[in-house]
């Protein structure tokens, strides 16, 4: 269980379109005017994780074949996402908010956001916590999940809202960077030994 816990923080703290949104949502508008968009990641998040569990979890649970695939797959995509953010130099890799986005920019997002189906069919086709319980399993998946997604995207937001009276130096700005995407490069360790192990 602690290894999916860790994995669920590597997996959302790390940047993706949720993340980076919602500290460029801060950024641009401030942290009360972006708890609505905050709310519809949270509405959106969730509603992408019963798909994955409704949809693919019969599959992912029955064929070791599309198990592995849909593992190789996420594992690719948290590599790519890794790279992109320690190669974007010194600016901070946070999207940049144009419009006043509410809830439903937020949901939108989490439903075509492919780093929420990655997350999602990692975190739940793997780390097995209740392996002769699956239902029992989802659900304490889901808690453990939305514990820790609360607190970190409210923490971006804070720190979006809070970035925009900052001066930061080039390097501190690079360093942000490779810390976050040596984060991601945990969450691919975690997420291969749990598979194999």
């Amino acid at each position: 269980m602690l290894g999916f816990a860790a994995a669920v923080f590597l997996l959302i703290v790390t940047p993706g379109p949720g993340v980076l949104s919602t500290a460029g949502v801060g950024a641009a508008f401030g942290f009360r005017a972006g708890l609505a968009y905050v709310t519809g990641l949270f509405v959106g998040t969730n509603l992408v994780a019963l798909a994955v569990v409704s949809g693919l979890a019969a599959l992912v649970l029955g064929s070791p074949l599309v198990r592995t695939v849909l593992l190789v797959a996420s594992t690719l995509y948290l590599l790519y996402l890794a790279a992109r953010i320690a190669l974007a130099g010194t600016k901070v890799a946070f999207i940049e908010a144009r419009g006043r986005p509410g809830v439903r920019a937020g949901l939108l997002l989490q439903i075509i956001n492919p780093k929420a189906y990655a997350v999602n069919t990692t975190l739940f086709s793997g780390f097995a916590i209740f392996p002769d319980a699956y239902m029992a399993e989802v659900g304490v998946k889901f808690l453990i999940l939305n514990l820790i997604w609360i607190p970190i995207h409210l923490g971006w937001l804070l720190a979006g809202a809070g970035l925009q009276r900052l001066d930061l130096a080039e390097r501190t700005q690079r360093a942000i960077n490779i810390a976050m995407a040596l984060a991601m490069l945990g969450v691919v360790a975690l997420a291969l030994r749990s598979a194999l192990g």
